[in-house]
C-alpha cells in the first residue's frame, strides 16, 4: 500500500513539456512576421537581400528551433519582386549615366578642356557645365566661329539609345545687362541656351521633342558675384542629361 502511494506521488510531480514545440513554432512565425513588416516599411535592394537571408536561416531545416524539413528559401511576395525590379532599373540607369559621363570626360581630356568643361552627377541627372568664355564673347549670345565644330561634336555626345531628355540652361553673373540687343541678363542667358540648342539640332540623330532651353539670368549663381573669379564661374551654359528612371522606379516623364 505504501509503495503504491509513493509511486503516485512521484508520477504527480512530472511536468508535461509537449507545449514547448507549438510555442517555439509560434515564436518563429511571429519573428518572421515582424521581419516582413519591418522590410515592407522601406523596401530597397539591400533590405530585400537581408530579408531573404533571414528567412532562409529561419526556415532551413535543422538550423532553427523547428527541427523539421522546410523549403530552402522563403518566397518573396509579388509586390516585393516588383519593387526590386524598379530599384534594379534605377541602378542600371545610373550606371548608364556614369558611362555617358566617362565618355564626356574622355572627350574633355583629349581636347584639353578641363578648365572650360566640367561634369557632375546630380539628383536631376548628369550635368555638363560649359564656361561661357569658350563659346561666347562678353555680352554676346553668338557662339564663336572657331568653336562651332565643338558644338557639333557635343551634339554627337548627346545621341543616346534609348534617347534621353536634354535641358540646356544659360546663366550669367549679376552685372546688369542693358544693350541694344539684350535688355536683361535673362534675355542673354536664354538666347545663349537657344543658340547652342540650334546648333545641336543640326545633328539629324537627335530628337527635338526631347530637347528644351532655359535661361536663369543671374539668379542661380554657383560662385561669389563679389569676385571676378566667382562671376566667371557664374557665366556658364549647363547641359542636363536626365535619367530614364526616377529614384522611385518610375519612368521619367517628358516635360
Amino acid at each position: 500500500m505504501s509503495r503504491r502511494r509513493k509511486r503516485r506521488k512521484k508520477d504527480s510531480g512530472k511536468i508535461d513539456e509537449s507545449w514547448l514545440l507549438p510555442y517555439a513554432d509560434l515564436m518563429t512565425l511571429l519573428l518572421a512576421l515582424f521581419i516582413v513588416l519591418f522590410a515592407s516599411s522601406s523596401i530597397d535592394a539591400e533590405k530585400l537581400e537581408e530579408m531573404s537571408a533571414v528567412f532562409n536561416e529561419i526556415f532551413d531545416g535543422g538550423k532553427g528551433i523547428m527541427d523539421h524539413s522546410a523549403p530552402s528559401s522563403a518566397p518573396i511576395p509579388k509586390e516585393y519582386i516588383s519593387d526590386r525590379e524598379e530599384i534594379n532599373s534605377y541602378i542600371e540607369d545610373q550606371k548608364s549615366l556614369e558611362g555617358i559621363r566617362n565618355r564626356v570626360d574622355e572627350y574633355i581630356a583629349v581636347h584639353e578642356l578641363e578648365n572650360q568643361f566640367e561634369t557632375t552627377m546630380t539628383e536631376e541627372g548628369l550635368l555638363v557645365t560649359i564656361r561661357d568664355s569658350i563659346l561666347f564673347n562678353p555680352g554676346s549670345a553668338a557662339i564663336k566661329e572657331e568653336y562651332l565644330p565643338l558644338a557639333a561634336e557635343l551634339a554627337e555626345l548627346l545621341v543616346f539609345d534609348p534617347p534621353r531628355q536634354i535641358v540646356i540652361a544659360g546663366h550669367t553673373d549679376n552685372v546688369p545687362m542693358n544693350s541694344a540687343e539684350f535688355s536683361s541678363n535673362w534675355d542673354l542667358s536664354v538666347m545663349r541656351a537657344v543658340n547652342l540648342l540650334k546648333l545641336i539640332m543640326k545633328n539629324e540623330h537627335v530628337d527635338p521633342l526631347l530637347f528644351s532651353a532655359k535661361g536663369y539670368g543671374e539668379f542661380q549663381p554657383i560662385g561669389d558675384n563679389d569676385t571676378a573669379e566667382g562671376r566667371s564661374k557664374n557665366r556658364r551654359v549647363e547641359v542636363l542629361i536626365k535619367p530614364l528612371i526616377l529614384q522611385d522606379g518610375t519612368i521619367n516623364p517628358i516635360e
